[in-house]
């Protein structure tokens, strides 16, 4: 599926994408880079190799079975990725045979209610998710899901992280453009198989940030203090602006860790972002700080114009970031990358 021979030579880094804007220019990994990739996910076991050409963006044609393994879900030993395929496939279905009934029972109404409710507002702009198919697919992974894990159960949000791996998983069916494609023509198998994969996918990730998600959030909220320290380590005057007109980080910052800045950027965008989530160690989570603090530092001029808590508000929560791309999304994380090196574990001695 995968063969060398598929590939094109590129001419140069920067050409057009047909992702989500046609008109848009990214930089794109070489020939070389595809090539490598290919050889290490199809011959090789996931190696700190793997990670590494994956940080800087993964090609398209090959994103679907690398986020797989850098998840966790796919086996590095080749021999066995079709047998595991098929039985976590075939056990999520399982699942949904043994559960899914249950959704209108008085102990997981109230969970259900709430993700029918949940689902449409899920990327409202994209007739992907606007599709009746793809909304009962969503409600399925998320209602199993939820119920396989008390402890926290469903929360607005999670809703959010089945999007990009469903648009990856179905990217590997579809050359055309994927947010106006129809799923209901696809076979139904494989629309089982992008549905099973999306679930377990998104599990991995779960299980790495659950007590984002338990009572309270606690898990949230120490990473909006954590934001809001170090933003004041590494930009006095954004720290003290916000201060001066009384904003507090978690009226904005929230929705940041909530949603890992999902309703913050375009979904091209977050799926490129999570390249590099899945490469780098706690992506997810701790790396997730940096490049929030690196997104915060990114509208400082704008932040600092404002001299009103109103418009301070209305800034950070509608940022402007329609036309961003994978440019824009790279600067960012290298920014990230460089704060994460100069504040991570630093000594007390680093602060104000």
């Amino acid at each position: 599926q995968y063969s060398i021979n598929k590939f094109e030579a590129f001419d140069g880094c920067c050409v057009k994408r047909n992702f989500s804007d046609e008109n848009s220019k990214s930089c794109v990994p070489s020939y070389k880079f595809m090539l490598i990739m290919c050889v290490y996910i199809l011959l090789s076991a996931v190696t700190e190799e793997l990670r590494k050409h994956s940080w800087s963006g993964i090609p398209r044609e090959v994103r679907p079975i690398t986020w797989r393994l850098l998840s966790g879900y796919l086996p590095a030993n080749e021999e066995r990725r079709e047998l595991v395929l098929r039985r976590k496939r075939e056990e999520y279905f399982g699942f949904i045979e043994q559960y899914y009934h249950s959704r209108t029972d008085d102990h997981y109404k109230d969970t259900y209610r709430q993700i029918h409710i949940d689902i449409p507002r899920t990327n409202p702009l994209i007739p992907l998710f606007q599709q009746p198919v793809v909304q009962e697919v969503f409600e399925r992974i998320l209602f199993i899901w939820a119920i396989r894990h008390p402890a926290s159960g469903y929360v607005q949000g999670i809703n959010d992280l089945v999007t990009p791996f469903f648009v990856v998983f179905l990217s590997e069916f579809v050359t055309e453009d994927v947010e106006n494609f129809e799923v209901a023509a696809l076979p139904l198998d494989t629309q089982r198989n992008i549905e099973a994969d999306s679930f377990w996918c998104m599990s991995k990730l779960l299980d790495g940030i659950q007590d984002n998600y338990t009572f309270a959030q606690p898990g949230i909220q120490n990473k909006v203090k954590a934001l809001e320290e170090l933003v004041s380590r590494i930009d006095e005057d954004i720290h003290n602006h916000f201060k001066k007109y009384e904003v507090e980080y978690l009226q904005f910052a929230f929705r940041w860790m909530n949603n890992l800045l999902m309703r913050e950027l375009p979904l091209r965008c977050t799926i490129r972002l999570w390249d590099t989530y899945q490469a780098e160690a706690e992506g997810f989570s701790h790396f997730h700080l940096y490049v929030c603090a690196a997104f915060l530092i990114e509208w400082r001029k704008e932040i600092l114009s404002m001299v009103d808590f109103q418009g301070l508000l209305m800034l950070l929560q509608n940022l402007p970031t329609i036309h961003w791309g994978n440019e824009e999304v790279g600067l960012l994380l290298a920014e990230a990358y460089r704060l994460k090196y100069m504040f991570a574990d630093a000594p007390s001695h680093y602060k104000r």
